[in-house]
């Protein structure tokens, strides 16, 4: 590209500053968008290919296929010793397991909890992560070696040498100390592994795990397999169904196969794919802002050609003359085509300072820690000048040398295109006002989801809970004297213990509960162990009879056996599933034949873990006593800081080896939330932006169409027209393909946002309100947009409109 087109550039620019900064203001706004958005894809789909040989790593996953089991679907978690099962059946295979046990770390009496994984001696065969200091693949030969990555390094000891030093920890459920052999990298934030140190894996079924390590149908721990290529993996996967029949015949029975499979994940498609029963997944996220970014970039480009083919005919003389000084068609089509170029280029740099000072804002509207790596992002900008710069200018480029030079210099005023060009650019608003307004309904339908879920009814009051999960620390006698003494403060109403609580913490079991007088096994329902003033903390509903009572013997499960009859009370849920008409028919009923259990009463659904699982039908037991590892759920009144400073002290009396993890309910509740939440920010900050690019591109249009029909508008006032008649003729002429993108974008919206809305248990109902909304906003827009370059217009003398050229 010469100097000659630099000059014709900057001419062009600064002849007309205005259109100048419409035309490269709302392509860099488009740029940048796109940018941002494509560093939060390339981050999400970036997990775990850091890693060397990610492509040759496989995840096992647990797949359950049980009639009406809560639990059905995908798991990333296998039993125990399964691997140890599939090596003595295929000797060579190389896997691990990873088991995020966590650890104490105990320092003069005092506990604090760190992230540890479990694993077998051959993890480094399989993730070969970057070793600071010391041999990791030898480290995890002896049973007493610990791994610590840098950071763990630092806050036990400080600047002195970490290798050789001891650390006590309790694993599990005893205490030992552990020598430091070694130290890791700290992992990358585009990681699912989580843990700071390791530690080996103990041989057979760990302590306290006898029961469940070795039995089929259990899942504890993350299995991973290595295979050289994908051919490799997908023979070993046939293999299992045989497998499965092999080995867990006995604790699946006889259709084993068909109960639970075996298959293989690619490590890095772990992180977009859903767990479970989850109806969305981060892939879901991920395709949806992307759509976004590339639409948002497309509006610009159209934008761009929209307002460059109506401003086209203001260069026909200049044009019309560098014909007549012997320029040919291609030397034009050359010469604008890398002004395009060029303005695109001006675009991307402006795009690239809009996305570096909004990125922070970006950050903390959806959690994220995105920072632009420039020796990736410039190169890919200077690709995207040049394509869209030539994609988005070939056609005005054409358009300006196809205008014939002697009916250019014969006219008394510029080409404008004509019909067609006024049919083009009419078409291209309705395009860029179609995605515009389908962002307008989806953010409606994003932001009224994201609302519901916070605000919607979860069966039990969510303000005012404490839930602490770190019970499982807890010796028998340390429960019971911990629950009297949090009990026992002033401003603490009822405190609980059970296997789960809110927040999704805790475990997941289930049973069949067979129906008298039906075939089979009966449905799977959900089971929750609680202790005293478990529906009292939670403040649940009862729907029908009544609640566990110790003055009733027979409600507590403590003591019982398999085959004796226990007490239960069961969600709504439950209700219909295990065959009855109403709560009310459930109420002292039997079900389970070898495990008789009796209704005693009956609750309202409580919502516990994420909004995109279906809600569980669920029975609950009692257990007076011991629980083996309790969530504990604290009801306070007052503050909540004064209440969490509280109990903090009395744990810290009472079990201060035992680290404190607490938080309100209310914000462990959130987090299940949070992804939702960061994705509607991100795709209102998008929609946000494409409308307005194109109420820019709107803008720019409606004020040349009026320059350009000056004398036709000081003709009509002549002839008697009011400035209203000459408001309403110009804003009709703009709304008319507003109203016709609008119908186009009704369909589109509602197709992906049933779509959407799809990966939710408790949804909203998709009205017909936010498409209205919608409708309104769009043409309030358009009507503001457009409404001061009418008004300007209508005001013209009609002398002036006449003499104005």
């Amino acid at each position: 590209m010469n100097r000659f087109a630099f000059l014709t550039l900057y001419r062009s620019l600064t002849r007309h500053r205005l259109y100048a900064a419409l035309n490269i203001g709302g392509l860099a706004i488009g740029i940048a968008v796109f940018l941002v958005l494509g560093l939060y894809v390339r981050f999400e789909t970036s997990y775990e290919t850091w890693l060397p040989r990610h492509n040759q790593v496989y995840l096992v996953q647990t797949v359950w296929n049980m009639p009406d089991s809560p639990f059905n679907g995908a798991y990333p978690n296998t039993m125990g010793g399964l691997l140890e099962e599939m090596q003595a059946d295929f000797p060579g295979l190389s896997g691990t397991r990873i088991n995020n046990v966590g650890a104490t770390v105990l320092r003069g009496g005092i506990g604090t909890a760190e992230d540890l994984g479990w694993v077998d001696s051959q993890f480094f065969d399989l993730f070969d992560l970057t070793m600071l200091q010391g041999d990791g693949a030898r480290a995890l030969a002896a049973p007493s070696n610990v791994l610590i990555d840098a950071n763990i390094a630092h806050k036990y000891f400080g600047t002195t040498d970490p290798v050789g030093q001891t650390l006590t920890l309790n694993i599990g459920a005893g205490t030992a100390p552990y020598r430091v052999a070694g130290v890791f990298a700290p992992l990358p934030r585009n990681t699912d592994l989580k843990f700071t140190m390791l530690a080996r894996i103990p041989k057979g079924a760990p302590q306290g795990n006898e029961d469940w390590w070795y039995r089929w149908g259990s899942t504890s721990v993350n299995t991973y397999l290595r295979f050289p290529d994908p051919a490799a993996a997908k023979a070993f996967a046939a293999r299992m169904p045989a497998f499965v029949v092999r080995h867990g015949t006995a604790d699946l029975g006889a259709n084993a196969d068909k109960t639970m499979q075996l298959t293989l994940l690619p490590l890095a498609d772990h992180h977009l794919t859903p767990a479970g029963r989850e109806m969305a997944s981060v892939r879901q996220t991920i395709v949806t802002l992307g759509i976004v970014g590339v639409l948002t970039l497309l509006i610009a480009i159209v934008n761009y050609v929209n307002l460059a083919t109506a401003r086209a005919g203001l260069r026909a003389r200049e044009v019309a003359m560098r014909k007549v000084l012997g320029a040919s068609r291609g030397t034009l089509v050359r010469q604008f085509a890398g002004e395009a170029v060029l303005t695109t280029a001006l675009a991307a740099l402006l795009a690239l300072a809009l996305a570096e000072l909004g990125l922070p804002l970006v950050n903390a509207a959806a959690g994220l820690t995105l920072s632009i790596p420039y020796a990736l992002v410039v190169p890919a900008l200077v690709v995207l000048a040049i394509v869209v710069g030539m994609g988005a200018g070939l056609y005005p480029a054409v358009l300006l040398s196809r205008f014939p030079a002697a009916a250019v210099l014969a006219s008394a005023r510029s080409p404008g295109g004509g019909r067609t060009g006024a049919r083009l650019r009419e078409m291209l608003v309705v395009f860029q006002f179609t995605l515009a307004t389908a962002f307008i309904i989806g953010t409606f339908v994003l932001v009224a989801q994201t609302r519901h879920l916070r605000q919607a009814d979860l069966g039990f009051a969510r303000d005012g809970l404490i839930v602490i999960k770190s019970g499982a620390g807890l010796s028998e006698g340390q429960q019971s004297t911990m629950r009297d003494a949090i009990g026992g403060l002033p401003m603490i109403r009822s405190v609980a213990m059970a296997d789960t609580a809110a927040g999704g913490f805790g475990n997941n079991n289930a049973n069949n509960i067979e129906i008298p007088g039906r075939p089979g096994e009966g449905p799977s329902l959900r089971e929750i162990v609680v202790g005293r003033n478990f529906f009292t903390t939670y403040g649940a509903r009862v729907v029908a009879g009544r609640l566990f009572d110790d003055r009733h013997g027979t409600d507590d499960s403590n003591g019982t056996k398999g085959t004796e009859n226990r007490a239960i009370v069961i969600n709504r849920t439950a209700v219909p599933m295990l065959g009855f008409r109403s709560a009310q028919d459930a109420v002292g009923k039997t079900v389970g034949k070898g495990r008789p259990r009796t209704i005693i009463g009956v609750v309202d659904d409580m919502r516990f873990f994420s909004p995109h699982v279906p809600m569980d039908a669920t029975y609950y037991t009692y257990w007076s006593r011991y629980l083996g590892a309790p969530v504990i759920t604290v009801r306070y009144a007052g503050p909540m800081d004064a209440a969490m400073d509280a109990v903090r002290a009395t744990w810290r009396k009472i079990a201060p080896e035992v680290p404190f993890d607490a938080a309100p309910a209310d914000q462990d509740l959130a987090k299940l939330f949070a992804a939702d939440d960061h994705a509607a920010n991100l795709f209102t900050i998008g929609s946000v932006l494409a409308v307005l690019i194109g109420c820019v591109g709107l803008w720019g249009l409606a004020s040349f169409n009026t320059s350009r029909r000056v004398k036709e508008i000081g003709i009509r006032k002549a002839l008697g027209a009011s400035s209203r008649d000459i408001v309403r003729l110009l804003v009709g002429q703009f709304l008319r393909p507003v109203l016709m993108a609008n119908v186009i974008a009704w369909p589109l919206a509602w197709v992906a946002m049933r779509h959407w809305l799809a990966g939710f248990s408790d949804r909203i109902a998709l009205s017909p309100l936010y498409f209205v909304a919608a409708t309104l906003l769009a043409l309030g827009i358009a009507v503001v947009t457009v409404l001061a370059q009418s008004l300007r217009a209508s005001r013209a003398t009609p002398a002036w409109a006449l003499h104005h050229e």
